[in-house]
Order: C-alpha cells, then structure tokens, then sequence
C-alpha cells in the first residue's frame, strides 16, 4: 500500500514538473517581447521566478525522491531495459530543466543572447520527452 502512495505521489510531482517547464519558457518569450522596467518585463520576470521556485524546484526534486524511492522499494524494476532508457531520459530533462533555468536568469539580465525562437523551439522539447517516458511506461516495450 506505501508504495502506492509513493508512486501517486510520483506521478503528481512530474505532473507539476512537466507543467511547469512547458509554461516557463513562455514566461520567458513574454519577457523578452518587452523591456526591462515595463510591465510586462517585470510581471514576467516575477511569474516566472515564482514558478521557478515554488513549483519547478520542489517538482524536481521530489520526482527525484519519489522516483528513487520506488526503486528501492522494488529493485526488481531495475532489470527492465525500458526503464534504463525512461532513467536516461529523465536525465537528460533534468538537464533540460537547468538549461531553462540558466536561460531565465539570462532573460532576467537582459536577454542577451536568448531568443524568443530559441525558447520557442526548446519550448518543445520537455513534451516530446514526456511522450516516449509515458510510451517506456505504459507499454514497457523491452
């Protein structure tokens, strides 16, 4: 029964996560479309830095938890090829999700550098991710 807590509390927090880092690079778009000092800039700078640190962060961090915790709860897990490939994928979000971060505090100095055509393609990228972890998931292909 614990471990089915922990995995629905798993799956809400990659909920939040994934959220969060589809709607923070349009944050960041917004951001960029005005200057510093505007309105716009400002409310952008102080949404996106609110998203950031009360839902982006925490999500991370406790999909991490939750996720290692499931696995040490059930080892067995580890010896499914699908979920090597779902671990190296939410790697490379996490990563993902550090590149964004590092993307909004330059957003915040300025932009420069930072495009809105950038953030619109990387804007992509989390939900392409998220199908093929929810595909290893649900089908376990391997």
């Amino acid at each position: 029964m614990l471990y089915l807590w922990v995995k629905a509390l798993h799956i809400i927090f990659v909920v939040a996560l994934m959220a969060s880092l589809l709607v923070y690079p349009r944050y960041k778009i917004h951001q960029l479309s005005s200057s510093p000092g505007e309105p716009l800039y400002e409310a952008m700078k102080k949404a996106s830095y609110q998203l950031r640190m009360i839902i982006m962060n925490p999500s991370l961090i406790l999909v991490w938890v939750f996720g290692l915790t499931m696995l040490w709860m059930n080892p067995a897990l580890l010896s499914q090829g699908w979920l090597h490939v779902k671990l190296v994928l939410v790697l490379i979000l996490s990563g993902l999700h550090g590149y964004f971060i590092r993307l909004g505090k330059k957003v915040d100095r300025g932009g420069d550098g930072v495009s809105a055509r950038q953030l619109r393609m990387l804007n992509e990228v989390p939900f392409l991710l998220m199908i093929v972890i929810v595909i290893l998931v649900a089908v376990k292909p391997f």
